[in-house]
């Protein structure tokens, strides 16, 4: 089985994501477009704005084992299920979402920074280390936790314990579902990761505390991959 790390931006760095209502839409669309029917389809599939109605039927494309949105661009690990599967799926996620806000903000032209990144895992460091920086991307938003990349010496951050509470209230990530805390547990496939790292947020919480006190611990495991 074939891992990739899959991130865009919005294009000219803008914000994808102006409120609740198009973060909530963006992960609707994670769940609806994850299906051999057509876009046009399963658009009328039926979705509130505090969670999915009763699963309907449907033969997934993409296992979406991570995810997170940010305030002007996304991150998903995604594997295969079907051949062809993650181009199928990128597509119908992208230009959906595109529609979607280009009719509400009632705006014409390309949303998305060109073409989506796809990044094959290969190598046990990037696997052992994926799920986390995708997860940890939300603490770029919390002051004296900006450094979490660690990309030069003395940076990391302050405290281990404000960055795990910061991420228990950041809703727009696959996190509090790999935390035993339901949040959106029918758009993410948990157990691959899960069986991986045990109990998750136990091997969360060490990694931090590992940056907290290390300093330059665990710097260089994904930097070779140009996420920026």
């Amino acid at each position: 089985m074939d891992f990739y790390h899959v991130l865009n931006r919005g294009v000219e760095g803008r914000a994808l994501f102006l409120d609740s209502s198009d973060y909530v839409r963006f992960v609707h669309n994670l769940y609806q477009f994850n299906d051999t029917a057509p876009a046009a389809a399963s658009e009328r599939r039926h979705f509130s704005n505090v969670g999915f109605t009763k699963p309907y039927i449907r033969e997934r494309i993409v296992d979406i084992h991570g995810w997170c949105l940010m305030k002007n661009h996304y991150h998903l690990l995604l594997s295969e299920r079907v051949e062809g599967g993650l181009s199928l799926f990128l597509r119908k996620l992208n230009v959906g979402y595109a529609n979607y806000f280009n009719e509400r903000y009632e705006r014409s032209g390309t949303l998305f920074q060109g073409r989506t990144k796809k990044i094959l895992i290969e190598k046990d460091a990037q696997f052992n280390y994926i799920l986390h920086y995708i997860h940890l991307n939300p603490l770029d938003y919390l002051k004296g936790a900006e450094g979490w990349r660690i990309r030069s010496k003395g940076k990391g951050i302050k405290s281990a314990k404000a960055a795990l509470d910061y991420l228990e209230h950041y809703r727009w990530s696959s996190y509090l579902d790999y935390c035993g805390k339901e949040n959106f547990p029918s758009v993410v496939t948990t157990e691959f990761f899960g069986d991986a790292f045990g109990k998750y947020e136990t091997a969360i919480r060490e990694y931090l505390k590992n940056i907290e006190t290390a300093g330059e611990a665990n710097g260089n495991e994904y930097r070779d991959l140009c996420l920026e």
